[in-house]
């Protein structure tokens, strides 16, 4: 990564540390982009070189499971079905890391519970990776999957892996990072029985 690429990293990793703190002590429909801006140090026009909006910052690895199903299908052995690839990108991707429990992560989900437009944008997120990701799996395996099935594998498996971990979230409330993420794997893999039963 070259000088200039860490820079950028730096700045961007500032505005989303800026925009939780903000969001968490002021709310999010009282901050403004201005606000974020101010508090990472840049000037309100270079936020935009960063995030088209404010409730991008809440949302900063939208591409993530994409990124990471993709690169499932790259190194996919011999002998594996699209479930298979779906648990693969599912442990890359961190979303039973301590990613999972992060702090923006606890923020994001109240806000997808009390704000209408982070609701909306996060539905947004969900469909388009839904529809991206099946596109892949479809592409890759022809033989057992048309885009309809393909479509609704990802749908039920993103599902149920979102409403786990979101009930966990609602549940431990002030438990320790470290307890927050073993409940999430727990929640996880009672949502994911079914398909893991099916590896054996």
């Amino acid at each position: 990564m070259s000088l200039r690429d860490r820079k950028r990293a730096r700045t961007r990793q500032a505005l989303i540390d800026a925009a939780t703190d903000l969001f968490e002590r002021n709310g999010y429909d009282e901050t403004t982009v201005a606000d974020i801006a101010a508090a990472a140090e840049i000037a309100t026009r270079t936020f935009f070189g960063y995030f088209a909006s404010k409730d991008e910052l809440l949302f900063p690895d939208a591409d993530g499971r994409v990124e990471a199903t993709v690169e499932a299908l790259a190194n996919r052995k011999p002998g594996d079905r699209p479930i298979d690839i779906l648990l693969q990108a599912l442990a890359h991707a961190g979303d039973v890391s301590g990613e999972t429990v992060s702090r923006l992560t606890t923020l994001r989900l109240r806000l997808i519970q009390t704000v209408p437009a982070v609701r909306g944008r996060a539905l947004q997120i969900q469909l388009d990776t839904e529809r991206r990701i099946a596109a892949h799996l479809a592409e890759a395996f022809p033989d057992q999957l048309d885009d309809v099935g393909a479509r609704a594998l990802t749908g039920a498996f993103v599902g149920a892996v979102s409403g786990a971990v979101q009930a966990v979230l609602e549940r431990t409330g002030e438990l320790t990072p470290a307890a927050r993420q073993a409940a999430s794997r727990e929640a996880v893999e009672v949502a994911l029985a079914p398909w893991l039963a099916q590896r054996g």
